[in-house]
């Protein structure tokens, strides 16, 4: 930009031209105390100038974190989240998943993940004022097969379990039919996956959400420290992947992770039972960690008796908008359930 242009004197404007200075970028690349050799200007003239042209850059006024959720209505997409399907979760991650960057829950086996996944392709597909995506979505099995049978039985309790949506709406979504399943065995063809098929679903709005069930399973084993630099680059290649599609079309990725457990000292007691095991950690380390925006973790409760239907802990583990937090909820056959009052930080 021109010095012209800036809101300076004519008198400040003919001494930065005697030195040969015409733009903002020749401005800045120089100190202050090298522009007031250059120019012989004063101090606060040369204050005034870095002044102006730090506020040309700059362009509008800066906002602060508060400002920008104060006139959060003025960013709708920005706030949208696609609802879990049950008020009591949706509460605990205030609305459901963030329609940009990646979710991961973890857990160990039987914790009600995948149940989790399954309804959330069920919840996309609602329209948009009950917490839906008006889309399908895309399911990608890394370990097992598709749980075919369990998605029918979700979708004949859609009434019962989405008691706040109208029965005619729920009648008219085909839910089997915007749910893209793709199976794959390796690294490679998963990165395929997610770099040729998926954006193809997204891009003609056939699918707003994206599963990976489970990130964990072709990363995961013994290697040599050159096999381990290399599954950190697939895994950030992956994630940065799935960060990019979800920023251009808005959609949410979900990504199932497995846990590791850690081992305890021989010589350290052991501390009082609580309602979730604290030595559990979400497998893949650091390099995956990276990728995310937020991470919940999901366990059964610890602690003698047996219910009917056994009580799990869904935990915030951490996320920018949302407080470390937790919830009791259950996986019974018309899905899974927050159980009121149960919510903790």
């Amino acid at each position: 930009m021109d010095l012209e242009q800036l809101d300076l004197s004519p008198r400040i404007i003919a001494a930065m031209k005697k030195a040969k200075l015409k733009s903002v970028k020749d401005i800045l690349h120089f100190s202050g105390a090298d522009l007031q050799r250059l120019t012989s200007l004063s101090s606060p003239d040369i204050q005034h100038v870095l002044r102006v042209a730090a506020s040309h850059l700059r362009g509008g006024p800066v906002l602060t974190a508060l400002h920008l959720y104060q006139q959060r209505e003025r960013f709708p997409a920005q706030h949208r989240r696609l609802s879990l399907g049950c008020r009591v979760l949706d509460s605990l991650l205030a609305g459901g998943l963030p329609l940009e960057g990646i979710t991961e829950l973890a857990g160990r086996s039987s914790a009600g993940k995948t149940q989790l996944a399954l309804q959330l392709c069920l919840a996309a597909q609602f329209p948009r004022q009950h917490g839906g995506l008006d889309a399908g979505a895309v399911y990608i099995c890394t370990e097992d097969i598709f749980p075919s049978r369990r998605l029918q039985q979700l979708i004949r309790q859609q009434p019962q379990l989405r008691t706040d949506v109208p029965g005619d709406v729920v009648q008219k979504i085909r839910f089997g039919d915007q749910i893209f399943i793709e199976h794959v065995a390796d690294v490679d063809t998963l990165l395929e996956c997610v770099r040729e098929k998926v954006p193809v679903l997204l891009s003609r709005g056939m699918a707003r959400l994206v599963v990976v069930d489970s990130v964990a399973a072709l990363f995961r084993g013994e290697a040599d420290s050159q096999a381990w630099a290399l599954r950190a680059r697939h895994l950030q290649s992956l994630g940065a992947q799935l960060r990019r599609l979800s920023s251009a079309f808005q959609s949410p990725v979900l990504c199932i992770n497995q846990v590791t457990e850690a081992v305890e000292e021989r010589t350290q007691a052991p501390g009082p039972p609580g309602p979730w095991d604290e030595r559990l950690a979400p497998a893949l380390g650091i390099a995956w960690a990276n990728q995310l925006l937020m991470r919940l973790m999901a366990d059964r409760l610890h602690g003698p008796g047996a219910a009917p239907q056994p009580a799990r802990v869904l935990r915030v583990l951490f996320a920018p908008h949302l407080p470390p937090s937790s919830c009791l909820y259950t996986v019974s056959t018309e899905g899974v359930r927050g159980t009121p009052g149960t919510k903790s930080s």
